[in-house]
């Protein structure tokens, strides 16, 4: 950053002098230089500052290329961050798998849980019981229907995901509509439930209710990622390198390699025989690989697995 700075600033001194200053001498007008407090920022980038709207469109030609460029930067560093830790079982308390299929939401109470935890009660006295809230199923599909409405009447992600998944399949009792669908993965997903952007990404990734769209696949994609979508992540790995952005693709590859993703330690296990992932990075990955597997391993979940065939 350092260096495009110091670029911009022998372009233009006058110009660029908003991006070096200090905080407090920012509050100067790109266009017209007029000093002030509380001035206009710019929503894009959050670099240039403004008087007014009229002085934001006359300076907009000349600050597009930079804003474009400095939005970029500030995308690549949001898709490229660390992968946030993973999340607990909120009975367990163990890291929770990364597998599809390994946990399950509970209609009853608005909690994801592992498998594990629901093996653990369907084995006891109270197997019948929600292992978290202790409430008992739901006695019909218009039952968790209506208990799914009324976790989303209180803003409840994962429910606008669930009941979605429901129309995308033609599950309890409903009619399968695939637009229907797309529509709660949406809404799902601008409520913080990166598996609802994951599910609308896969929507416009096989033309599933809406046209096949690559763009926007890898667009939806990109948020779930950035919202802790490792499924999602390792689908961006493999966009990038369908279309020959190897090293790209490697870099998405390794974070989801690190937060405990088989199919993505494999991928980079390959990048690594093909000299595109050197040995000392290849070593540390499967090092916090194997660390955080660790970490989500119990026998509950092992019994599980074998009972339910994940």
């Amino acid at each position: 950053m350092q260096s495009y700075t110091q670029t911009l600033c022998k372009k233009n001194t006058s110009y660029n002098k908003i991006y070096t200053m200090s905080e407090a001498e920012q509050q100067t007008c790109a266009n017209c230089g007029k000093a002030g407090t509380n001035l206009n920022i710019c929503n894009r980038c959050k670099m240039a500052t403004y008087c007014n709207a009229a002085c934001k469109k006359k300076h907009r030609s000349k600050h597009k290329k930079v804003c474009d460029r400095r939005v970029a930067e500030l995308h690549e560093e949001a898709l490229f961050k660390e992968h946030p830790p993973n999340e607990e079982c909120p009975i367990c308390l163990i890291l929770m798998p990364t597998n599809v299929g390994q946990t399950t939401f509970k209609s009853c109470c608005g909690k994801v849980v592992c498998n594990g935890c629901i093996y653990a009660m369907e084995n006891s006295e109270g197997k019948d019981l929600c292992a978290f809230c202790r409430i008992p199923p739901a006695v019909s599909d218009e039952e968790d229907i209506q208990r799914l409405k009324k976790l989303m009447a209180k803003g409840n992600g994962d429910a606008f995901d669930m009941l979605g998944g429901f129309y995308d399949n033609g599950l309890r009792v409903l009619s399968q509509d695939h637009q229907k669908a797309n529509e709660l993965y949406l809404q799902s997903g601008e409520l913080g439930c990166a598996r609802g952007y994951y599910n609308l990404g896969i929507s416009y990734d096989r033309g599933r209710g809406v046209e096949m769209d690559a763009k926007k696949a890898k667009y939806y994609y990109e948020l779930a990622a950035m919202n802790g979508s490792i499924p999602a992540r390792n689908n961006l790995g493999c966009l990038e390198h369908k279309t020959g952005n190897i090293e790209r693709a490697m870099k998405h590859f390794i974070l989801t390699a690190l937060a405990g993703h088989e199919r993505s330690l494999n991928n980079v296990k390959i990048g690594f025989r093909s000299g595109v992932v050197t040995k000392d990075v290849y070593a540390s990955t499967l090092r916090s690989y194997q660390q955080i597997q660790d970490g989500m391993k119990s026998d509950e979940r092992d019994k599980a697995a074998e009972v339910y065939g994940l």
